[in-house]
């Protein structure tokens, strides 16, 4: 169809006026290596932090934020098997400054698991602040990841689509399976390491 021939122009055009020149200024390279791939990091250890915190309510938002990623990146595979979209190195377009496979680009899933748990907290009243703050995180994740080569900016795009829809998934099912797995987690936990919270090194 025409429209989408169009679209595909307009991705094409944006990625090239986003990527990085042949020669990046050596301040702009690091900056753009480390929102692409070191910002993530900051899911699984705010996770952790506010898992090992103790207090009930933040546990749960913890889990149900995790299993929004979780969630969100399974979603995503599927959105890559039924819309495959080849990667702009793959194409032979612009200059890509870091390594990747040359598998489907659509939806990021770096962004897709960051943005799935910031969706996650922003529909949680009372983590808001810390949602708005990691969907902002988020948008350097996306210039980066065109700017070094490896997506375009609809695979943004698409990855803030699954990550609103995988948010809501589990908002829906905060009383039903997100339940079921939070009762079964704090189980597990307790069980594994009993040891370290009896000697109070862990908080039940």
């Amino acid at each position: 169809m025409m429209w989408l021939d169009q679209l595909e122009q307009l991705n094409r055009a944006l990625f090239l006026l986003i990527n990085a020149a042949s020669q990046p200024g050596p301040v702009m390279m690091p900056l753009a290596v480390f929102a692409a791939n070191g910002l993530i990091w900051l899911i699984p250890a705010m996770l952790v932090v506010g898992w090992l915190s103790g207090h009930g309510a933040i546990r749960r938002l913890a889990l149900e934020a995790a299993l929004a990623g979780v969630l969100g990146l399974l979603i995503s595979q599927v959105v890559s098997l039924a819309l495959p979209h080849e990667r702009p190195f793959v194409m032979g377009l612009g200059q890509t400054w870091i390594e990747h496979a040359p598998d489907n680009s659509m939806p990021s899933d770096h962004l897709t698991l960051l943005w799935s748990v910031a969706c996650s907290f922003l529909l949680n009243p009372s983590a808001r602040r810390l949602g708005a703050a990691l969907w902002l995180a988020g948008l350097p994740v996306a210039w980066a990841r065109i700017y070094l080569g490896v997506h375009f900016p609809l695979d943004m795009l698409g990855a803030l689509l699954v990550s609103f829809l995988s948010a809501a998934i589990c908002m829906q099912q905060r009383e039903r399976a997100v339940a079921l797995v939070f009762n079964l987690a704090l189980r597990v936990y307790r069980l594994v390491f009993s040891p370290l919270i009896a000697q109070h090194w862990l908080r039940r």
